[in-house]
């Protein structure tokens, strides 16, 4: 809402200066000058306010409806109309007073076509050009917003799948076992669930919820592995009044435990998050354990998604940092918060 009052003032401001260029650059004393009482300068003043209508039809109406359409001929036909009303009706509207002010004479061998284009042509040239570049800069903009979002939809509607079948696959493993955490472990999801269909949609999300959606999705793992994981998850630091990218960490913690857990071996996962005024810091570390080579665990689809989505959404605003030795993997992950 404040851009665009912004962009209404910027407009406002514009077409008064333009109009204002007439009377500022008028030639001769300004004294007792009246710009209602002086013909010539009346039809100047005409003809800049239909230079600056032209400059709205040509950006709302003659740009978008044959340029971007690729109707040239039409396109041309129209700005040649649009110039010869802006060079003419003004003298048709305000006609010199012969008798106390006569025209300005005419260049020689020029007739009166060539001096009205001499008068007019090089600032509707300027006017037509500029409406025309504006125009086709706010489309690109247009066009870059909207393929960020198709794509930013397309990550989202990605990680949807992704959580399900690593959640799903849990509440699965504690059926098989009969274990009377199952129920738990539902209550869990469904949470997590309403989570994801409530607040995925937006742009951002309370900070707070974030984290209570990821130590959801920690407690889920916990439920179904037990004590065969050496599990650390701190939180430090004000979440109050913060907002992040919905679904924009779990990526990594779920990556920890897709590669460095596994009932036969010592698994160690350690999650950390220091919220430090505007930035939050996040380090996932797991040590590697044995696992079957599944498609899933080739993909790193996770991964990638949250790699995208940080180049989309904090372009200048993050750090990432992903080392993977023999034995661990550790994510270091810092973001400037909104």
């Amino acid at each position: 809402m404040k851009n665009r009052t912004g962009e209404i003032l910027i407009h406002m401001i514009g077409c008064i200066t333009f109009l204002a260029l007439p009377i500022l650059f008028r030639p001769g004393s300004m004294e007792n000058f009246d710009v209602f009482d002086d013909p010539r300068s009346r039809s100047d003043f005409i003809s800049y306010l239909l230079l600056i209508l032209f400059f709205y039809l040509n950006f709302f109406v003659l740009v978008p409806k044959f340029y971007f359409k690729n109707e040239y001929f039409y396109f041309v036909l129209a700005v040649i109309l649009c110039f010869f009303v802006i060079a003419y009706l003004p003298d048709i509207i305000v006609p010199f007073d012969r008798a106390h002010r006569p025209p300005p004479p005419k260049p020689r061998g020029g007739g009166l076509l060539m001096f009205k284009v001499g008068n007019v042509f090089f600032l509707f040239l300027i006017v037509f050009f500029l409406s025309l570049m504006l125009k086709i800069s706010s489309r690109w903009k247009q066009t870059e917003k909207e393929k960020l979002n198709a794509e930013l939809s397309y990550l989202k509607a990605q990680i949807n799948p992704h959580f399900l079948f690593n959640t799903l696959n849990s509440i699965y493993s504690l059926a098989i076992e009969k274990s009377d955490n199952t129920p738990s472990a539902i209550v869990k999801l469904s949470g997590m669930m309403r989570y994801v269909i409530n607040e995925a949609h937006h742009d951002f999300v309370s900070l707070k919820k974030e984290i209570t959606y990821i130590r959801s999705y920690i407690e889920l793992q916990q439920i179904r592995f037990g004590n065969t994981i050496q599990l650390s998850f701190t939180v430090s630091g004000e979440t109050r009044g913060k907002t992040i990218a919905p679904l924009i960490l779990i990526s990594f913690v779920e990556n920890a435990f897709k590669h460095g857990v596994n009932a036969e071996e010592n698994s160690h996962i350690k999650i950390e998050m220091e919220i430090n005024e505007d930035k939050l810091h996040m380090r996932v570390f797991n040590n590697k354990v044995y696992k079957q080579q599944t498609d899933e665990l080739k993909s790193g689809l996770g991964i990638e998604n949250a790699k995208n989505r940080l180049q989309l959404l904090y372009p200048s605003s993050h750090s990432l940092s992903i080392v993977e030795t023999a034995h661990d993997f550790t994510v270091s992950l810092e973001i400037k918060l909104k």
